[in-house]
């Protein structure tokens, strides 16, 4: 298809913004009017800030600014009620009422989440990612004086990310491969050789990969269409936990720790996968090859090893479960359920000689499509929760993102040549959630529609679904 209208579209739908600093801040409408002018601001191409686009880039921009508004935000902005019914039912429900179909339970329900992410005040998130601190603080300021003028929002948190040496998470792994390519959209940092997605999948308005379907636009259509959604996603990660596990499966084992943490991955920690690499975390193979592989020989990757048995990457690792590409895999779906992933690392490095700081440290995730329930709650159940991806996984679950709570959680390795594969238990929850929240990603002129809607009452009122 022809470009994308790119100047509507929010930027990180399109753009890895590869910039190291982000806050997150979580607000309260106080007051309608004001708030749709803060909002109006945001895309007047006149005063600072602005919200971050997909438009080309000559210089890269010293910050970027992007906003999501929870359902109960947009019934706050007083949207007309035909506007708000036209919502799909997940995101009218929102992330806490949907908490069980993603397994945030136990320690992850929305009980125990903080910043008030769970409150039905939660009404917009500002995603404001910056090159350095000081721009940071600067763009801080001004957008605390934009909200705050008239009362027209109350903070209820914020969140910091940072970026981590060598771009890698918390457990070590290099992040920021096998982002999609969009059709019509911008090319990823790193090449993708799976087929272009349609922009369908991750834009409102648009044709998706299901023949002769279009996921339905909210109305009017300059509120909808070049629209996305986001799963906001604050993922504690017990470092001491994952590291205590690899040591111990490699002492029940007798296969190597940096083994095992890759055949759980599907990666070595440097990024380099398994289906190139099964041996050794070969680093004669370049930063920009290591997403150019599939699980089988392809139209994507002809020369691919056809590990169909998963003896180079097991069936149920982290990234094979997320993306299987060409594997063979329940409904033949393998390239569906496509999503693009932002975010940056919180807390300080994990540092192995002091296991036990008491310090919190995660990740502030972003998980966009069109559906979240047919991408993000899809990848997070079907196939992160339970063992039906593929035959063989029994009744596992991903490894490091699933809930491993309960008793008797494995993670199977198979052997080529072994009719049973290696059996490790011990697994548990290494990733909590700590908050979340689903929002809808207006285009600039949505904000620009809200912001101009006929006035009416100063004060929000109390909002209430029956979704």
């Amino acid at each position: 298809m022809s470009d994308l209208p790119h100047a509507d579209i929010q930027g990180f739908i399109l753009r890895t913004y590869a910039m190291p600093v982000l806050r997150v801040f979580a607000l309260k409408i106080t007051q309608v009017e004001a708030a749709r002018r803060f909002l109006g601001k945001l895309v007047n191409g006149e005063s600072e800030p602005q919200l971050a686009t997909a438009t080309d880039w000559t210089v890269k921009p010293q910050y970027c600014l992007n906003v999501g508004l929870t359902y109960t935000g947009l019934a706050a902005l007083e949207l007309p009620a035909s506007s708000l019914a036209s919502f799909p039912e997940e995101f009218a429900a929102g992330a806490p009422a949907r908490a069980d179909r993603v397994s945030d339970t136990g320690e992850s329900s929305p009980d125990h989440w903080k910043g008030q992410l769970a409150s039905a005040d939660l009404h917009i998130l500002l995603f404001l990612f910056a090159e350095t601190e000081d721009i940071l603080e600067e763009i801080t300021d001004q957008l605390r004086t934009g909200y705050s003028s008239h009362d027209a929002m109350a903070e209820l948190s914020v969140h910091e990310g940072r970026s981590l040496s060598g771009n890698a998470a918390h457990f070590g792994y290099r992040d920021g491969f096998a982002q999609p390519t969009i059709d019509g959209g911008l090319p990823p940092l790193m090449p993708d050789v799976l087929p272009k997605a349609p922009a369908g999948e991750f834009l409102l308005g648009y044709p998706s990969q299901y023949s002769d379907f279009t996921y339905p636009v909210p109305t009017p259509a300059e509120l909808g269409r070049n629209g996305s959604f986001v799963a906001f996603r604050i993922l504690a990660q017990d470092c001491h936990g994952f590291e205590r596990f690899l040591t111990e499966a490699a002492r029940q084992t007798g296969l190597d720790r940096e083994l095992i943490a890759a055949k759980l991955c599907g990666r070595w920690r440097n990024g380099v996968p398994l289906s190139l690499s099964p041996d050794s975390a070969d680093e004669c193979i370049l930063l920009e090859q290591r997403n150019s592989f599939d699980y089988v020989p392809s139209d994507s990757a002809p020369d691919a090893f056809d590990d169909r048995r998963g003896y180079r990457c097991p069936l149920g690792s982290h990234i094979r479960r997320m993306n299987p590409r060409n594997s063979r895999v329940a409904g033949n779906s393998g390239l569906k359920h496509r999503i693009i992933r932002r975010g940056l690392p919180y807390g300080p490095p994990y540092d192995p000689a002091n296991p036990d700081d008491g310090i919190e440290r995660g990740l502030l995730g972003l998980f966009i499509g069109v559906s979240l329930k047919d991408q993000f709650e899809f990848l997070m159940s079907d196939w992160g929760n339970r063992g039906n991806l593929a035959p063989g996984l029994r009744d596992t679950r991903d490894p490091i993102i699933g809930d491993n709570s309960r008793p008797g959680a494995t993670f199977l390795i198979p052997i080529e040549g072994q009719k049973r594969p290696v059996e490790l238990a011990g697994l548990s929850s290494f990733v909590i959630c700590r908050g979340a929240a689903y929002c809808f990603l207006p285009s600039a002129t949505a904000i620009h529609y809200i912001s101009t809607l006929p006035a009416t009452s100063s004060t929000p009122g109390v909002i209430t679904t029956t979704i």
